[in-house]
């Protein structure tokens, strides 16, 4: 019998997701790398290792089926911060995408969820972590009553995820599988949060953190174990969930680091007790080990090139593309183009909280912002520095949302000077110096200042083209690189008028995911970073939203994230994606830019084509590493 996915996450009433219906289990093989082991005592056969009821793969993205065990991966890093990286990728996750970006359970055999407001979780009966230690509601607990409310570890109790009107959920432990978070009210961020690229975590292993921990281990012992002045400071650097850092903690994920950092070369060896199985009996993952080397950024695509990578993606982009191509020929690579999931791959964000009050005002004038835009001849910036292989649009979602309408990517984006000069002229930049440049109404010339932060050729070459389309409507542009951190303190501050940027990442929504990226919420929103950091702080940093335009946004969000219809939802992002591209809030250039991935000659199960984005998916956790195979 087929095994039918459901892939509805949250609708009205109760729905019960789960992950495979009860079919009778393959006979099981056992992994040839874990034979001695399993022969010595070592650890128990596969059939004790795996779940009651595994995860069943059996849609393969790359098209070459059921493969077979053994070998090794190797990936080129940058540094030993990079290992957060198989966090990313392997994406072991409570709930994850697929690659029709719909949600199903992973970790969890299935989930229900009530009204929007409630959600019970089932955990698969038998499933161990790393070391053999069960997976159980414990390790749920723990976080919760001894991490996420322990003021020595979260002096912020819990995350913003999972506080709804600032109120935490009701935590039920039902019994050693179920677990039950319930609010008063819907919350729309829960499921989305288990799904990302770095997921909000409900758990940790228990049996693992409580001899870190001041209330199930004396201090004094903790200490003596660990450098540290206080225990909490011990817990937290050994926390890494996330940061995939500490080869002594138990994992889900298919491989398990056991290289202590820091180091130039880190091996991740096969979880004996993964929760995968393809339908021959298998237990994924299929390669044995993931090699992460250590080298210098710029030295990765010629590595790659010659074939010291088996898979790499990170650190490559398209002004190397045509050096992979020729390399290939002497070392076999195979150099895939997966398109790259972002709103814009450069985007211009006009500050609408600029201290400067001439700019403010400026930037606020909605003709000012679609004269900025409609300057741009984005064919002509895309056939210059994207190869003619990316989309010219507006900052917005990507044609592969379900929730995509043409008009979103094109409005105020279509090259027209002359329609730009009228609308300069009507937001009162009428006077020209000698040098043929705009003025401002204060005498001023308009001379636009882009800060950015950005090392990248493409987005240097983008700004020096769009400086000479801006020349040609009178307004002069100057490019001004700055520190990370120097650009994030002159945008948050309102120095900056204007910042170059990353496009949204919100680039292919469902209607259940979360628009908030897209209304002023957060500091981070660089065209309003003032306004979200007023909601962020709850009203103790920043600005009240002023502009009503910008706070109609917030109205669109709020209805989003009241409802649990699909319809109500789905009008409430087409309002604001609808708003997004009318106001020009920010100014998109092009996206859909071509991400080449380089694949090395044995290496099986990898997609020719795909999508490679932070989210959803980790960049190629869509695509389920751990059912790539290494063949001959």
């Amino acid at each position: 019998m087929k095994r039918r996915v459901l892939t509805q996450a949250l609708l009205i009433g109760m729905v019960r997701v789960p992950a495979f219906a009860a079919d009778p289990l393959p006979t099981m093989q056992e992994t040839p790398s874990l034979v001695d082991r399993v022969k010595s005592g070592a650890l128990p056969p596969v059939g004790k290792r795996i779940p009651e009821q595994p995860r069943i793969i059996e849609r393969f993205a790359g098209g070459d089926g059921p493969g077979k065990h053994g070998g090794q991966l190797n990936m080129l890093i940058s540094g030993s911060r990079d290992t957060r990286l198989m966090t990313v990728y392997t994406y072991t996750r409570l709930i994850v995408y697929d690659e029709k970006f719909q949600l199903h359970p992973d970790i969890l055999e299935s989930y229900e969820v009530k009204d929007g407001r409630e959600f019970t979780l089932k955990l698969r009966a038998g499933h161990k972590w790393s070391d053999g230690h069960p997976f159980t509601t414990e390790d749920f607990r723990f976080f919760w009553e001894d991490v996420a409310n322990n003021s020595d570890l979260s002096p912020s109790g819990p995350s913003v995820e999972l506080l709804v009107d600032g109120q935490p959920p009701k935590v039920e432990i039902i019994d050693a599988l179920t677990i039950r978070y319930s609010w008063a009210k819907p919350n729309p961020h829960f499921i989305e949060s288990q799904a990302r690229a770095a997921p909000l975590f409900l758990f940790r292993p228990a049996h693992y953190f409580k001899t870190l921990h001041g209330k199930y281990t004396p201090e004094d012992d903790i200490l003596k174990l660990h450098k540290g002045s206080r225990w909490a400071n011990v817990f937290r650097r050994q926390d890494a969930m996330y940061g995939n850092s500490n080869v002594d903690m138990p994992t889900l994920n298919p491989w398990v680091l056991t290289t202590l950092p820091p180091a130039q070369r880190f091996v991740f060896a096969r979880n004996p007790y993964f929760h995968h199985i393809d339908q021959k009996g298998q237990q994924l993952p299929y390669i044995d080990d993931v090699i992460m080397t250590v080298a210098a950024t710029n030295l990765i695509p010629a590595k790659a090139g010659f074939g010291e990578a088996d898979l790499q993606s990170r650190y490559l982009s398209m002004r190397d593309y045509t050096f992979l191509q020729k390399s290939a020929k002497q070392s076999g690579i195979r150099v895939y183009l997966w398109e790259s999931g972002s709103c814009s791959q450069l985007a211009l964000y006009p500050n609408l909280t600029a201290s400067d009050p001439e700019w403010r005002k400026l930037m606020r004038d909605v003709r000012f912002r679609r004269a900025l835009s409609l300057a741009i001849d984005r064919e002509d910036l895309n056939q210059s520095v994207y190869l003619g292989l990316a989309k010219p649009s507006n900052n917005t979602i990507m044609e592969r949302s379900t929730l995509f309408k043409p008009e979103y990517a094109t409005k105020w984006a279509t090259y027209d000077p002359k329609l730009a000069d009228k609308l300069l002229d009507e937001a009162g930049l009428n006077k020209r110096g000698s040098d043929g440049y705009r003025r401002l109404p204060d005498g001023r010339p308009a001379t636009i200042v882009i800060e950015h932060s950005s090392e990248e050729t493409e987005d240097t070459d983008a700004l020096q083209l769009i400086s000479e389309f801006w020349k040609k409507v009178g307004i002069k542009m100057v490019s001004k690189p700055q520190t990370r951190e120097n650009f994030r303190l002159r945008a948050f501050s309102g120095d900056a008028i204007m910042t170059a940027f990353a496009g949204y990442v919100t680039a292919v929504p469902t209607v259940d995911t979360n628009p908030r990226e897209f209304a002023p919420t957060m500091q981070g929103g660089l065209q309003w970073s003032r306004w979200g950091m007023y909601v962020e702080s709850k009203g103790k940093q920043g600005e009240t939203c002023d502009m009503p335009s910008a706070c109609k946004m917030m109205d669109y969000l709020q209805e989003w994230e009241t409802s649990t219809d699909a319809s109500v939802r789905r009008k409430a992002w087409g309002e604001i994606l609808a708003a997004n591209a009318d106001e020009v809030f920010s100014i998109g250039t092009v996206n859909g830019i071509r991400q080449p991935v380089v694949v090395g000659p044995k290496v099986h199960n990898v997609p020719k084509e795909g999508y490679h984005a932070w989210d959803p998916g980790g960049y190629i956790g869509l695509y389920q590493p751990d059912t790539f195979w290494i063949g001959q």
